[in-house]
């Protein structure tokens, strides 16, 4: 009896033992796995595409020092063996635990590339935009935007996507399209033209808000240079504006810098200077406020504008070419 209890007193001891190793060991895994660590010196951006799996995760964040153990972040897929790790680029720029880590992957928390379309911005200025990353070509985004079907059943008489590129910032990844980012643009048009409750066709209104848009920045002559171009085409007078004659030279690859002679006698249609009556389509992308005043100009007489010399970027409007010409000479005069 008393080497039977012996025996059984060794094994309890030995499975004690073990379970205290085990215990020690987990211990120890846990504590690699939940201490910040960081094994780099610049941040880092990993990108994981659909189908990487755990392992090649693993080995890729140790590889670049985000985690110090290849074997810690198996660790942690152990512990919760229903996560589904997403793929997407991912930045790591501070120290950060395995857990961490792993919990960041497990809500998809990619990393984000800004991508901001000013008020007034055209499709090359996209263009020129999109070409400061190495992962999307302003030539392949112009192709899509000389595309007008995505917005063919709102603006049927639409020549391009221009006008309704609608200015904001967009987070966008690597695996971002061109295509896919026109239509997030597009579709941001549709969200705030839907708000205004619009009415008039539709093209139209988005051509001479284009036009507002580039003429003033400033909110409160929106309406006014609305006006403005809104008499000149009830009264069929030739709008004359200068953003027109450019976008005409931009679409045929001349544009230097400033207006020519030779760009007022462009037979392109976008030059208003030679053809009566709005433009084919928008000469650029107008924000809410432009389409506001599209869609309700001032009630106004004037038919003339010219900016004012004082640096305040406003203009001076006039209902008669006769203030108009005194207007345009005290500017001349304060630009001496």
């Amino acid at each position: 009896m008393t080497r039977r209890h012996s025996c059984a007193g060794c094994l309890a001891r030995l499975m004690f033992a073990l379970v205290l190793v085990a215990a020690l060991a987990a211990g120890v895994v846990y504590y690699s796995a939940s201490r910040p660590y960081q094994g780099f010196q610049k941040p880092v951006i990993l990108d994981f595409p659909k189908g990487t799996s755990t392992q090649s995760m693993s080995a890729q964040l140790a590889g670049a020092g985000v985690i110090q153990y290849s074997w810690a972040f198996l660790f942690a897929r152990a512990m919760r063996p229903n996560a589904r790790l997403l793929a997407g680029e991912y930045q790591f720029s501070e120290p950060a635990s395995v857990l961490t880590v792993f919990d960041r992957i497990a809500r998809g928390d990619v990393f984000f590339y800004e991508l901001t379309v000013p008020e007034g911005s055209n499709i090359f200025d996209i263009a020129a935009s999109i070409d400061r990353f190495d992962f999307m070509k302003g030539a392949d985004f112009l192709r899509v935007a000389h595309d007008p079907s995505p917005i063919r059943d709102l603006a049927p008489d639409a020549p391009t996507l221009e006008g309704y590129l609608f200015p904001s910032t967009y987070r966008i990844e690597r695996s971002t399209t061109v295509k896919q980012l026109a239509r997030m643009m597009t579709d941001l048009f549709r969200k705030h033209w839907r708000e205004l409750q619009p009415s008039g066709e539709v093209n139209t209104v988005v051509t001479l808000a284009s036009l507002v848009e580039k003429e003033t920045a400033l909110a409160e002559e929106r309406p006014l240079v609305a006006s403005v171009y809104a008499n000149r085409l009830r009264i069929g007078m030739p709008l004359d504006c200068d953003p027109t004659t450019i976008y005409a030279a931009l679409l045929e690859g001349r544009y230097r810098g400033t207006i020519y002679r030779s760009d007022l006698d462009s037979a392109n249609p976008y030059n208003t200077y030679r053809h009566a009556g709005l433009p084919p389509g928008p000469i650029a992308n107008p924000g809410l406020a432009a389409l506001k005043a599209a869609l309700a100009p001032a009630a106004t007489s004037y038919v003339y504008f010219v900016a004012r010399a004082d640096g305040s970027g406003g203009h001076q409007f006039s209902e008669s070419i006769e203030a108009h010409n005194r207007a345009v000479e005290q500017y001349r005069q304060r630009r001496r």
